[in-house]
């Protein structure tokens, strides 16, 4: 019998924090990879490769289509393709809340030919994998609403697949829904021309998921942002052994912790497993952190953060105006880093935020106000000005990885804080509380 998960967390202020870390695999990279090493003709390694909640769903769902995937290493998983014909042609999928597994998995799985569910938990039910559903619809692909429509869950049929094709899919609400399609298409064998309607956002996701097929031999003619074409006979063969980088997105805290702890003398933190070569957008949080005064540097593998001169000897970081569309999930962590800014911090262009695993700016104004601050809430935006006295706070983190994360640099605030069902950053760094606690001076 397994132990039950704390419900709360309580960390005492944090004086000071500095040293390395050696990140976890990113969870993007991890995902994508598993499936296309799935998909791909040969037997591939990959190592590094996230242990989480989300990579685990990935894993499952997997094995339940027939896909021989094994341990063979440490944070190493050994996959043998199937050459795009998955053995199991009847599935029902439980993909908990894990948008990098229900988005792709809708696609490949459409242009199959075989029977599958697809469900999750109950914050996956409100959210929108309605545009996904209608460009598969555009190539013959027979999907089902089981509940509300636009909505997971989903039942797919065997549809009556297009062999040449130009199909057209917004890109304002979700990159995973371009991403998935993507990864699916080699599967119709045809030339295939993808269409964006509208602004596409977080590109740099989509830059992860083309050069993820790049590795596996699958080449994607992009025309700027506007249209994506996938050649006729591209299929997936395995590189045989690939590294996944380390996660972009958890370096933003610890990145975050050593420019904060800079201002009273910590710091530095220095990540390892990313850095200036990373194909994640999310290392760009190193510039935004730069412009509000840490001083960063970086390797080919590694980044390290502290607070600038100037911020050192003013006690605060730089409030900021910024847009954050390439950074969406690291752009959390400028939202508490903002608490010890000098004035209002205004981050834009986040509406993504809204569809995902919790609606993120809701619940990050809710939060953000429990410690003091002044917090303006706009459909796309936050306008955070910090606290003028600091007040301990119990923070619910609404099953959101990311909430408990990047809440866990108030700490350094000075106050004692509790972290509500911590247990939820199992979705992508399940340590993430000890290995904190291992740079805590």
């Amino acid at each position: 019998m397994s132990a039950a998960k704390p419900e709360y967390l309580d960390l005492q202020p944090i004086r000071a924090v500095r040293g390395t870390v050696r990140l976890p695999g990113s969870k993007s990279i991890s995902n994508r990879t598993l499936l296309l090493a799935a998909l791909a003709q040969g037997v591939t390694t990959l190592r590094e490769v996230l242990d989480s909640d989300d990579t685990g769903y990935m894993l499952t769902a997997l094995r339940a289509l027939g896909v021989r995937c094994e341990a063979s290493g440490p944070r190493a998983m050994t996959v043998h393709g199937v050459n795009g014909v998955f053995p199991g042609k009847k599935a029902d999928l439980f993909l908990g809340n894990a948008g990098t597994v229900v988005r792709p998995l809708t696609a490949v799985l459409a242009l199959c030919g075989g029977e599958y569910g697809i469900d999750g938990v109950a914050r996956m039910h409100e959210r929108p994998i309605g545009d996904l559903v209608d460009a598969l619809r555009q190539l013959g692909a027979e999907i089902d609403y089981l509940g509300n429509p636009g909505f997971p869950p989903l039942k797919i049929h065997p549809g009556k697949l297009k062999t040449q094709a130009e199909v057209s899919i917004r890109g304002n609400v979700s990159s995973q829904y371009l991403s998935g399609l993507l990864m699916a298409l080699p599967l119709l064998g045809a030339q295939t021309v993808v269409r964006i309607e509208g602004e596409l956002i977080s590109k740099p996701y989509v830059e992860i998921t083309l050069n993820a097929m790049r590795r596996f031999g699958v080449v994607v003619e992009r025309n700027g942002w506007a249209t994506f074409t996938l050649p006729a006979g591209a299929c997936y063969v395995s590189p045989g052994e690939l590294y996944v980088e380390g996660d972009a997105s958890s370096a933003s805290y610890f990145l975050a912790a050593g420019a904060i702890s800079g201002l009273s003398g910590g710091g530095p933190v220095r990540v390892e497993g990313v850095g200036r070569n990373s194909t994640q957008g999310d290392v760009r949080f190193a510039e935004a952190l730069e412009q509000m005064g840490a001083a960063v540097s970086m390797g080919e593998h590694w980044i390290e953060a502290g607070a600038g001169e100037d911020a050192r000897k003013r006690a605060r970081l730089r409030a900021v105006d910024l847009d954050c569309n390439h950074i969406p999930d690291a752009a959390m962590t400028l939202a508490v880093a903002a608490l010890f800014a000098d004035g209002t911090t205004t981050l834009r262009n986040i509406a993504s935020w809204r569809v995902k695993e919790t609606d993120r700016i809701a619940a990050m104004a809710a939060e953000l106000v429990k410690l003091g601050a002044s917090v303006e809430e706009g459909a796309d935006y936050l306008k955070i000005t910090p606290p003028a006295q600091w007040r301990p706070a119990a923070i619910d983190t609404y099953d959101d990885h990311r909430m408990a994360m990047s809440f866990s640099l108030a700490a350094l605030g000075g106050v004692p804080l509790r972290i509500n069902d911590p247990g939820c950053v199992a979705k992508t760094f399940p340590d993430y509380f000890q290995v904190l606690a291992g740079i805590t001076a």
